[in-house]
């Protein structure tokens, strides 16, 4: 489905974005492994959750909606391998979550991935559970994965973490289930690393403690019982990078709630690179409010540590007054799709001067025309070529349900910035 786009005058409102993907699924794996009901409040309803959710219950853990929350029946680490194969889409966290699920199931789990899951780098927990004794079969070049499970040893195990935190934190979140206690050592930088650290705070409130650092070692102590919880998740920063990113391009202000300095969130740090680009970034209330009156700056930043917000803040360079630089984004190139090279050939159908390099990206203010844009099944980009919008008439976005991945509610909670309405739930 395409989207026209309208531009818009300085913004004045609100939008709530939905509860963090990334904790929910986090918190998904950590009551499914303890025993009894674990409430999961302000749950993410993004596509990638359902299919974690969906996910479990083959492996006989009862997932279910309540309202706004996610009811979790775990049964203490005591899981099956299902009959038939787990759909996990192209959703990276949903497969990576269950091949170290798996490998506590009694019996031979198939997980079947679609879309780019089969070029993404999966083979990095593969090996790494392969160390543990773990029989896991994976034909090159597809997205199906065979495991079979029953029993974790414990153990020393080296895991590559440079093209993706999640084979970290998939082990990690499982390791309490083993016959003795692992001790998880990253090979080489560890990409997103922020990310590590919302795991160890999950387990934390499910009531296992994670010891050590990605220097030394995570340490593990195993066989432990996670407790049930009732966990709130947080809004989520990523989901909140557009609407500030949309004060930042259209003007005006934007508030956000439940967005606050104070999360371990990456992408929570967002407004202030934005506060480095001539926006005033203001918290209280509750949640974060981001304005822009005067110019855009260009600036020279690296965003390692929250590659998600990187689409949002291109959308905002396009606009800026002079030149900017963004580094420490070649992880990119791992996403739901090649998020460099995607951006850079989209955004220059509108005439943007972008220059794509190994680990960076340069792009110089030039003028704007409208055009198709593909988001190239990805999430992320779609909703940033949405804001370019706000300043450029005559943009499109094609594929629009994409968004689904992580913000379902997008488009109507744009619109509803865009009207003045500002309550339409994320």
């Amino acid at each position: 489905m395409m989207r026209a786009m309208r531009t818009s005058g300085p913004l004045s409102g609100r939008m709530r974005v939905p509860g963090s993907k990334s904790l929910t699924n986090r918190a998904l794996v950590c009551a499914a492994l303890a025993p009894g009901t674990s409430r999961l409040e302000e749950a993410s309803s993004s596509d990638d959750s359902d299919l974690l959710a969906n996910g479990l219950n083959q492996m006989g853990i009862l997932v279910r909606r309540e309202g706004e929350a996610l009811l979790v029946e775990g049964q203490g680490g005591v899981l099956i391998a299902p009959k038939f194969p787990v759909p996990v889409g192209n959703a990276g966290t949903t497969l990576r979550f269950l091949l170290s699920l798996a490998a506590v199931a009694r019996g031979t789990t198939v997980l079947e991935g679609g879309g780019r899951m089969a070029e993404r780098p999966n083979d990095d927990i593969v090996e790494a559970l392969s160390s543990m004794g773990v029989r896991v079969e994976h034909l090159p070049g597809t997205a199906r994965f065979s495991v079979t499970g029953g029993a974790l040893p414990g153990g020393d195990v080296v895991v590559r973490s440079d093209r993706s935190s999640q084979f970290l934190s998939s082990l990690m979140m499982v390791a309490p289930r083993a016959a003795s206690p692992v001790r998880l050592s990253p090979s080489g930088p560890l990409a997103s690393s922020h990310y590590v650290r919302l795991t160890v705070d999950v387990m934390a409130a499910f009531g296992v403690r994670v010891g050590g650092d990605e220097h030394e070692g995570y340490t593990i102590q195993a066989p432990r019982a996670y407790v049930p919880a009732a966990y709130a998740v947080e809004a989520d920063a990523s989901g909140a990078t557009y609407p500030f990113a949309a004060a930042a391009i259209a003007g005006g202000s934007v508030f956000v709630p439940g967005i606050l300095p104070s999360s371990h969130q990456p992408d929570a740090s967002f407004a202030g690179v934005l506060a480095r680009m001539g926006c005033t970034v203001r918290t209280d209330g509750g949640g974060t409010a981001v304005a822009r009156q005067g110019p855009l700056a260009g600036i020279d930043v690296s965003m390692r540590l929250m590659p998600d917000a990187v689409p949002a803040l291109l959308a905002v360079t396009l606009f800026a007054g002079g030149p900017s630089r963004i580094g420490g984004v070649g992880i990119l190139r791992f996403k739901e799709s090649n998020r460099m090279e995607g951006m850079a050939q989209e955004l220059r159908k509108l005439g943007a001067d972008i220059d794509v390099g190994d680990e960076s990206i340069v792009i110089r203010p030039a003028p704007l025309r409208g055009a198709v844009l593909d988001p190239h099944g990805d999430h992320r980009l779609a909703m940033a070529f949405a804001l370019v919008g706000l300043r450029v008439p005559g943009v499109q976005v094609d594929d629009t349900e994409c968004v689904r991945k992580s913000f379902p509610s997008f488009w109507a909670a744009l619109d509803g910035l865009l009207t003045g309405t500002g309550t339409t739930l994320g």
